[in-house]
């Protein structure tokens, strides 16, 4: 949320709607509304304008996150300003404005709920963390090429009639099954072609994900030592899980609460609550989707070896799996927040 200055500065409110080529703001003071203007792109032609126009004033600005990023929002920082960088769905709207929509009624709605101190910034994370994010996420684009380029291969066996063994076909590729593929014959040199070309993007795409996975790991042990081992010290959390906790979230120990943490991840049901009807709509939509996927799937791994976890499960026996593994996944992520706040590595059947 906004804080207020305490000096008796006059203050300077900036709403701001980027888009790649040009940005429309419209700024207000504390004492009269001000223009909407359009500029092209660029935070240092905006720094230049308020020093220009309001040199004396304090400046609170804010966009919604997107493309951009937060380098406008660093940018602005160094000059002593406050930054709000907003999630879409946090902005207060009248109904008028889901039919009618234009940068300039954004930029005008944002800066007025600033001066209202109707909105709160998600957390910037720090440049250091964002690029380790950045390639996490491009991990992920990898394992998930890697998938595509699978499904093609077994694609095009089955569209020549090429049946594959029970003992192969499944998810986990073994070195027998690649010398089985490889031994496949085929009328036609440009299907031979074809077969080669695609086994040259498999190995190409998994060489890439092996190595991204290696780096993330070495950076996490360089840079997140500490953090790093006590996560891996909880049951179910590898190094690839231990990487996306650090790269996604960073410090754990910034959520003094842990209702708060599972709110940020995601791990929180979605309510519809009127009068007497209360319904609960899942997991809520708001979640940091790619960690809390790595922390389901962590969690089917602690339930192998973890009895506390096996009592818990067995205590919901009869509800859907997919349901009481999500309950799982909390409390796995209650263990990971309490062994960074206290320091201490996890041993099994001492959390509950």
């Amino acid at each position: 949320m906004i804080t207020q200055p305490t000096t008796s500065m006059p203050k300077l409110y900036i709403g701001i709607d980027v888009h790649k080529k040009n940005w429309t703001f419209h700024y207000q003071t504390d004492l009269f509304d001000g223009k909407t203007i359009t500029q092209p792109a660029s935070d240092r032609l905006l720094i230049d304008w308020v020093n220009k126009h309001f040199p004396d004033h304090q400046v609170t600005c804010a966009y919604e996150a997107g493309f951009s990023g937060y380098s406008a929002a660093r940018s602005f920082q160094k000059q002593n300003w406050n930054v709000l960088v907003l999630n879409a769905a946090d902005i207060p709207r009248p109904q008028k404005q889901s039919v009618v929509k234009s940068d300039k009624i954004d930029c005008r709605n944002i800066c007025k709920q600033l001066a209202n101190l109707s909105v709160k910034s998600i957390i910037i994370p720090e440049e250091q963390r964002e690029q380790f994010r950045t390639l996490f996420r491009g991990r992920n684009n990898s394992v998930e090429g890697l998938r595509h380029v699978k499904l093609q291969i077994k694609s095009f066996l089955f569209y020549y009639g090429i049946t594959i063994p029970e003992q192969y076909d499944n998810p986990n590729w073994s070195k027998d099954f690649l010398i089985w593929i490889k031994s496949q014959e085929l009328k036609y040199e440009t299907g031979k072609t074809s077969m080669e070309f695609l086994l040259r993007r498999y190995d190409f795409m998994k060489k890439e994900l092996l190595l991204i996975s290696t780096q993330l790991r070495a950076y996490a042990r360089k840079h997140y030592k500490n953090d790093y081992y006590l996560l891996m010290s909880v049951p179910g959390v590898g190094g690839i899980v231990a990487v996306s906790i650090l790269a996604e979230v960073g410090d754990l120990r910034k959520f003094n609460r842990f209702d708060d943490l599972a709110s940020y991840v995601g791990l929180v049901p979605g309510i519809y609550e009127s009068g007497e009807t209360s319904i609960v709509r899942g997991m809520t939509p708001r979640a940091k989707s790619l960690l809390r996927s790595y922390l389901i799937e962590a969690s089917w791994q602690a339930l192998r070896v973890d009895p506390v976890l096996q009592e818990y499960y067995r205590k919901h026996y009869g509800k859907k799996p997919n349901k009481i593994i999500v309950k799982i996944a909390r409390k796995l992520l209650s263990r990971i927040h309490a062994v960074i706040k206290t320091n201490k590595t996890y041993e099994i059947g001492v959390i509950k």
